[in-house]
């Protein structure tokens, strides 16, 4: 009693709060893009949805087609993530961002519009996926990489946070918009729909009054050199090395859900698209839970244990779906992978954009996505094709085995590095064309 009044009685140390997870929001920009960027989402997730759709009900459908959808979504990726990493440390990012905005506007158009006239069959549906898929390519690098440009360094864990909040608020309500879109007016209205939604990012992009940072101002180097300093910057890193191994490990077995889940709600449940909507719908509520306690938990496990336990998490929700057969335990199953889902994938990204400095965080980022979706597309075919043979019982049971063997094969692998640390333990001259050094001097990595 005596020593809990004395300890009332003396002045307390100011020790700093953990960030809030919803401290981002207070920088003005920071929240204008983030309510853009959900716009934007749900309309693609409208997408998502009626084009998966959309390729179930044509009369040449099977289970590979459907899978190829996502596939013509992530390859784009595979091709473009690392030379768009490099426009990005290149030129304007504000720019870059506006043209590949625009580009997705204008094939989301297309799409709706070809729909509506009754000219989209199932290769034409691809072709236009992928035309998106190549916009996404463009743009994901890139809008990586300015969110240190708007807010703190303190804050930046939670602003990704947030950003996988408002992907996945928007994960939850776009499917169901989405099935009731289909289901009420048909895939090309959704289509369309997604093409508007393009309009919110472009309004604030355009209105954004960025200040180029100091790499931007200096001699471009040229593309190929640029590329390969950034590749060889990623494989020295030991913090990059674990975050794409993880991460391609892991992603490359959880596609498999993503790929085959319009065939389980249609030929599995029986369900039409807003059962398929609804299913999505729960699993974007799963990844908002996730985000909302991962601020906490991140003060009290690390960020290894964290991965490891998503991964799990979503591995056993692979082995539930294979034998579950009603709706409503299936949609609390989806819960569950999405908490999974958010829960490595944001720490895994948070890893990722810690380590890198600013002068190549656009580049690495570029390669981080790169991994992640080329693995996804793989892993997409890879399933469409076993589940076209064995079933989609078989297959979804053995995605969620080797999930659970990703999990304990990859435990060991450091998560954990600071940009400024790492920066300065790789020597530049075994890495850079000769001229980057001066890019790279005078600035600090983190804002």
């Amino acid at each position: 009693m005596a020593r809990n009044a004395l300890s009332e009685a003396l002045p307390q140390p100011n020790l700093p709060r953990p960030p809030s997870a919803w401290t981002p929001l207070t920088f003005t920009l920071f929240r204008w893009l983030w309510i853009a960027s959900v716009v934007s989402n749900v309309g693609t997730w409208m997408q998502n949805v009626a084009a998966a759709w959309y390729m179930t009900a044509l009369p040449t459908s099977t289970p590979l087609l459907v899978a190829l959808v996502t596939t013509a979504t992530n390859l784009p990726v595979f091709l473009l993530g690392v030379p768009a990493g490099v426009a990005g440390d290149i030129f304007d990012r504000r720019k870059l961002l506006l043209v590949t905005q625009g580009w997705m506007l204008a094939a989301a158009a297309a799409l709706g519009a070809l729909t509506l006239a009754g000219l989209n069959g199932p290769y034409t549906l691809l072709w236009l996926t992928f035309a998106l898929g190549l916009g996404a390519a463009m743009n994901g690098p890139v809008w990586q990489a300015i969110m240190p440009e708007l807010v703190p360094q303190r804050e930046l864990p939670a602003a990704i946070a947030l950003n996988s909040v408002g992907f996945n608020l928007a994960r939850a309500i776009g499917p169901a918009l989405g099935g009731l879109t289909v289901a009420a007016m048909g895939a090309g209205a959704a289509f369309v729909l997604n093409a508007i939604s393009f309009v919110a990012v472009l309004a604030v992009l355009y209105f954004w009054k960025r200040q180029p940072a100091p790499f931007e101002t200096q001699p471009a180097e040229g593309v190929m050199a640029a590329m390969l300093t950034g590749m060889r910057y990623v494989q020295r890193m030991p913090v990059m090395r674990s975050v794409l191994l993880r991460s391609f490990t892991f992603v490359l077995w959880a596609s498999a859900i993503w790929a085959l889940l319009p065939v389980l709600a249609k030929v599995e449940l029986h369900r039409e698209s807003t059962g398929y909507g609804v299913l999505l719908a729960f699993l974007g509520f799963g990844s908002i839970l996730a985000a909302l306690i991962l601020s906490q938990v991140r003060h009290l496990l690390k960020r290894e244990t964290i991965v490891t336990a998503g991964v799990i998490l979503y591995g056993l929700a692979n082995v539930g779906l294979a034998v579950t057969e009603r709706y409503e335990l299936v949609c609390g199953l989806m819960i569950a992978a999405g908490i999974g889902w958010m829960t490595a994938n944001s720490n895994l990204n948070t890893a990722a954009q810690t380590a890198l400095p600013a002068w190549l965080r656009s580049r690495g980022m570029g390669v981080y996505l790169l991994g992640f979706q080329s693995s996804m597309a793989i892993g997409s075919v890879i399933w469409g094709t076993i589940a076209s043979r064995f079933g989609l019982r078989v297959t979804l049971f053995a995605a969620g085995v080797l999930l659970l063997a990703t999990a304990l094969a990859t435990l060991r692998l450091s998560l954990t590095g600071d940009a400024r640390t790492l920066d300065a333990a790789i020597p530049l001259d075994d890495i850079t064309p000769d001229g980057i050094e001066s890019q790279h001097a005078g600035f600090p990595d983190q804002p």
